[in-house]
Formats: structure tokens, sequence, C-alpha cells
């Protein structure tokens, strides 16, 4: 990440992620629970800014995906769906899923979706 700190307000702020203890207690690493085993770690101090393609993307269940988009305008954050840019509405896939689509700080592209397991 180029600036760790702002990276981090946005997955607190943004995603509503809670961060988890940093066993490396270097300042280089955030640390957040995902799920229940999973985790996402931001690491500080990254050096490049490669072109970052929609097709790879981390993606997360909400309970509804209005209700989120709601939560990104208040918070200011554009966001799409899979195939128009600019365009603030969610897509729907032939399954009936809704989903929509944002980068974040970094340029990472972000899928939050209303999929059901």
């Amino acid at each position: 990440m180029h600036d760790l700190q702002k990276s981090a307000e946005f997955y607190e702020r943004v995603m509503g992620l809670a961060r988890t203890p940093d066993p490396f207690k270097d300042g280089r690493h955030v640390w957040f629970r995902i799920g229940g085993h999973e985790q996402l770690h931001i690491i500080a101090d990254a050096t490049d800014q490669p072109t970052r393609d929609i097709d790879v993307h981390l993606a997360f269940r909400v309970a509804s995906v209005p209700d989120f988009m709601t939560h990104l305008d208040q918070t200011h954050v554009t966001y799409r769906n899979s195939t128009s840019s600019g365009h603030q509405t969610a897509g729907v896939r032939p399954d009936g899923v809704r989903q929509i689509y944002f980068q974040d700080p970094d340029g990472y592209w972000l899928e939050v979706n209303d999929a059901k397991f």
C-alpha cells in the first residue's frame, strides 16, 4: 500500500472490517478479519502502481446491495457494475445476484454482492 493509514481507514470505514492484532508490530502491517478464519493483510511501502484489472478482485457478500450502495454514497465512494464505468448502478448476474464494483485507495478492485449460500 502506498499510504497504509489511508488504506486501513478505508477498510475500516467503508468496508466495516475490524482490525486484528498485528504480530509483527512494526508499523508496516495492518490485519483485518474478513471471515470466520480469513484475514486481509495490508502492507506499507508499495513501490509500483500497476494497472488494476476489474477481473482480478476480492468479493464480499452483504445482506443488501442497495443498502451498501447508500453507505458508499454517504462515504463518497464511486461504484459501478461490471460492464459500465462511471455509472452508479448495480449489475445483475444471470443467477439473479446483484453486484457492484469499486476500488480501494491503491486501485485494487472490490466486489460487493448479495449472493445467498
